[in-house]
């Protein structure tokens, strides 16, 4: 029988990811040699404090504060520090000294991807990431290997499960934004500082890695258009289950024909309006799911948990053992695709349909003024709907309109949105949602 190799695997950042990496490769080494063809020993693990509390039992001769020498003795490196540096420089250092590197660092990946994508490709190793992007589901290796022979279209996403636990909280609970961020933090959902999630962040840098896979180009977080989910209401949320739809924070990458043969792609993530059979609607609490539309597969998604220490330790190992069979058959690392360059167009170059609410004077003529100036715009509205107001001290009656348009441009919906303000009937708009899957 032929004795298996063994190879050094160095870990970086022991946190809640790591600690469960950690635990799965000394509890299933035996199980993950057959798999790889060879044996994947953990020689150390980089903190930056020894003495801290961590989630699993972890041998104490394994934790070092000497990253530098730790990646340089490695045959395989996982990176789960976060942030842009040392993770940057240790990544490279990794690459340089020969060593494949399985990270989950969405922020890193998306702010200097390209660079890291180079050296690893000039060092002939991997750099492998799919636990950056939706935990454990499994969609960057789909969109790179299976679907690689295909052209896709768009990309619709729910790639952070705090914002999704937030929005469905207030869709089945009434509850407002505030309220439904708290019971997040309680339970663990969100952080003390959930800036990154409900302001978008998190989920631009997926946007970027979702559309550098997809449309083969390097597109990074200076590409992604971006807003957050704090404006949107309970008000908000009631109108849209009255109109049949629910509200998701998505991100999108999307291919668009600019009318003279050419092609650019948007990305963009922003609060959007669901109709509620679209399969993306039925995505609850903290999942996460990733709807891809290509020309020959026609409509695909993936569902799963997007968050947590056990099930994006899966999709580190399944990284892991890919990097580590390369390694024991032999041969080039997996290059990325990017085999041409499709520019970045700006919002404004999006196609969608408008979700608008207004607080209009309740008077004769009000409708017939607001279709007057939306038909100037070239914007047609598909839905109308009003409710009458009357304020409780004044006596005084106003109207609430809601409006869903048909696709336009971007530009002439936001266009048309600003010459609503300026009708003297307006008294103010309330909310602007964009709608999808309608």
């Amino acid at each position: 029988m032929t004795e298996l190799r063994t190879l050094k695997v160095a870990l970086l950042g022991c946190g809640n990811v790591g600690a469960q990496v950690a635990r799965i490769l000394i509890d299933d080494a035996g199980t993950l040699a057959p798999r790889t063809g060879a044996r994947l020993e953990l020689v150390g693990i980089a903190v930056r404090n020894l003495d801290a509390e961590r989630e699993v039992d972890l041998p104490r001769d394994l934790f070092t504060t000497d990253a530098e020498t730790l990646v340089k003795d490695a045959d395989l490196v996982i990176e789960l520090m976060g942030g842009i540096e040392p993770a940057r420089s240790l990544i490279l250092s990794a690459i340089q000294n020969g060593a494949s590197v399985v990270t989950g660092n969405k922020a890193l990946l998306a702010a200097d991807g390209p660079a890291l994508y180079e050296e690893a490709d000039k060092a002939g190793v991997e750099l492998s990431y799919e636990a950056a992007v939706a935990g454990a589901i499994p969609i960057l290796r789909p969109i790179r290997d299976s679907l690689s022979g295909d052209r896709i279209t768009r990309v619709l996403g729910i790639v952070n499960g705090t914002t999704n636990f937030i929005l469905d909280q207030m869709d089945s609970t009434g509850a407002q934004f505030a309220d439904a961020l708290a019971e997040a933090q309680r339970l663990g959902y969100a952080e003390a500082d959930p800036t990154a999630d409900v302001e978008g962040h998190d989920a631009a840098a997926k946007a970027a890695i979702l559309a550098s896979l997809s449309f083969h180009t390097r597109f990074d977080l200076e590409h992604v258009y971006c807003e957050g989910i704090t404006r949107v209401s309970a008000a908000d949320m009631a109108a849209a289950k009255e109109a049949g739809f629910v509200i998701k924070l998505l991100a999108i990458a999307e291919k668009i024909g600019n009318g003279d043969g050419s092609e650019g792609v948007s990305v963009r993530v922003h609060p959007t309006l669901l109709p509620r059979e679209h399969p993306l609607a039925a995505v609850r609490g903290a999942f996460n799911a990733v709807f891809v539309e290509a020309e020959n597969a026609g409509e695909l998604m993936f569902y799963g948990q997007g968050a947590g220490g056990t099930p994006t330790a899966s999709a580190v190992l399944g990284d892991l053992v890919s990097a580590a069979r390369r390694i024991v058959l032999g041969g080039p690392g997996r290059i990325e695709s990017t085999t041409g360059h499709v520019p970045a167009l700006p919002i404004d170059a999006a196609t969608t349909s408008y979700y608008i609410g207004l607080d209009v004077a309740d008077q004769p003529g009000v409708l017939a003024k607001i279709a007057q100036l939306f038909a100037e715009h070239g914007v047609s509205i598909e839905i109308m709907r009003q409710t009458i107001h009357r304020d409780a001290d004044s006596n005084v009656e106003s109207a609430e309109l809601r409006i869903v348009t048909h696709r336009a441009s971007e530009a002439a919906l936001a266009a048309t949105v600003e010459a609503v303000k300026g009708l003297d009937v307006i008294n103010s708009v309330t909310s602007v949602l964009r709608v999808e899957g309608a």
